[in-house]
């Protein structure tokens, strides 16, 4: 069993903090990179239609024999596929390719406002979990006037939002808006791909305790709330990036890592993306 927090979403589902992306890890690789991760503990696992790899993510979680009702797994609908109609079959492809009945959490990949579809597929998320297809549904990618849209036309409001965060960009508008209204934050790209690896306050910090600057970074989301997604192929990194439950950072470390805010973007603005 694994021993990483949980956090309780607005519906009531226990979502685990620290979880494993796969995004950008070729399909013929994320089996065994999927396998590493629950090998190494973790019970959630984060994929997307559009990364090309839920056949992967779904034999490594047949071959695991872990009991499905331990297993956290969340899928994102691209915006190709967009619409009512078309997110229910989009949903029922993604379930196909990863072999389950349903899914934990389903979330709107990117609102791409210049399609302007995103609230009729909301509705199609929330037939889904009407139907008790899928135990809670998101979004990703989301701006505030965006999530706004999306809590005056819908019924259900948004369990999580997931955007890009980590130190250089830690979005607070998005999560003040979150914590206003019960969504919660999760953040992919949470070591801006490395590059934050490299900061010399991290640094320091991961000196002080006797570990990796990753550990720092994954330590500094998880305590202030987070739902955090590392990725790695490493078997070693996999296992190092699951191992940050053994220490705590100090409230100085905390406002030091805080103070690395710079708007540093590695992937496209939620306004401007329509894929």
């Amino acid at each position: 069993m694994s021993t990483v927090p949980t956090i309780t979403l607005n519906n009531g589902v226990e979502m685990p903090q620290l979880g494993f992306g796969v995004f950008q890890v070729p399909d013929e690789e994320t089996t065994a990179a999927v396998a590493a991760a629950l090998e190494a503990g973790y019970r959630s696992i984060d994929t997307a239609a559009i990364y090309g790899n839920e056949r992967g993510v779904g034999k490594a979680l047949a071959n695991s024999g872990i009991d499905r009702a331990e297993l956290f797994i969340t899928s994102k609908v691209w915006n190709s596929d967009q619409g009512y109609e078309e997110t229910l079959a989009a949903y029922d492809a993604s379930l196909e390719k990863l072999g389950l009945e349903y899914l934990d959490l389903y979330l709107i990949h990117w609102p791409a406002p210049a399609n302007d579809r995103y609230l009729d597929t909301w509705k199609a998320l929330e037939k889904l979990h009407a139907d008790g297809r899928v135990r809670a549904i998101g979004v990703s990618n989301f701006e505030p006037d965006q999530l706004q849209r999306v809590l005056e036309a819908g019924t259900v409001v948004p369990t999580v939002n997931q955007v890009e965060l980590h130190p250089a960009l830690q979005n607070r508008a998005v999560q003040a808006f979150g914590a206003e209204h019960g969504i919660a934050t999760e953040a992919w790209s949470p070591l801006a791909q490395g590059a934050a690896l490299k900061d010399p306050a991290v640094l320091a910090i991961a000196e002080a305790h006797g570990r990796t600057p990753a550990q720092v970074i994954l330590r500094w989301h998880l305590q202030q709330g987070r739902v955090v997604i590392p990725k790695s192929v490493t078997p070693s990194r996999i296992a190092e990036n699951f191992d940050v439950f053994g220490f705590e950072l100090g409230a100085e470390e905390l406002a030091a890592i805080d103070a690395l805010e710079r708007d540093g973007r590695t992937g496209p603005h939620p306004a401007e993306f329509n894929g």
